[in-house]
């Protein structure tokens, strides 16, 4: 009898990227994208779908493929599928949403190198089935959408007062219009992304106690 396609153990693979063993502070994996993408909120939303997208149909590709491909070379291998799914999720960008594919830059086309592709297709992809391995893609995906997202959201608000590049703070509340408030230039610096992280990997940790090492 086969087993479900929603089963309890596929369920975890969505689960688990998102607290337990997300990619980011769990496994630090990813942290580039981090410190390079979030200083607005919508790059950093754009780039976790692209993530999820390529790793999602990368992981289905290798598991379908994973009995063909020679021990030798399945690193090359991996590296032609994430590339060929890059470029397809580039043009897209372009096509779509070319602001955004601007300001992205070149950092769209350094997903080949994301540290979470090639260990999800190296630890899961090349010894599990396509649905479970789609699932694992989406998760992790999922996992690290969630930091980025939840970074770029405080870069955002409090380096630039806004959020989607929408105005939430009003403008009656600054210096320079009567007010005291002022935004912190410092939240939309690289260093203050992975300040943020750490936070997150902080009060993760804090919560629960099995992640901490000893």
């Amino acid at each position: 009898m086969s087993e479900p396609l929603f089963s309890k153990k596929n369920l975890k693979l969505l689960s688990d990227p998102l607290n337990n063993s997300n990619p980011i502070t769990v496994q630090v994996l990813g942290i580039c994208s981090a410190l390079a993408v979030t200083a607005q909120l919508k790059p950093a939303v754009v780039m976790a779908i692209s993530v999820t997208a390529v790793l999602a149909f990368a992981n289905v590709i290798i598991s379908l493929i994973r009995n063909t491909i020679p021990n030798r070379i399945r690193i090359i291998v991996q590296l032609v599928v994430v590339a060929a799914l890059v470029i397809l999720v580039d043009q897209v960008l372009k096509a779509y949403v070319y602001d955004v594919s601007k300001q992205l830059s070149v950092f769209v086309g350094l997903i080949i190198t994301n540290c979470i592709l090639m260990g999800r297709l190296e630890a899961f992809a090349l010894g599990n089935r396509p649905w479970q391995s789609f699932l694992d893609g989406i998760g992790n995906g999922a996992g690290y959408a969630a930091i980025l997202i939840i970074v770029a959201f405080f870069r955002e608000l409090l380096g630039s007062g806004t959020v989607f590049g929408f105005r939430v703070i009003p403008e009656s509340l600054y210096i320079t219009n009567g007010g005291s408030y002022a935004n912190n230039g410092m939240m939309i610096l690289p260093p203050m992304a992975l300040i943020t992280v750490g936070v997150i990997i902080w009060v993760q940790r804090s919560k629960n106690r099995k992640l901490i090492e000893n």
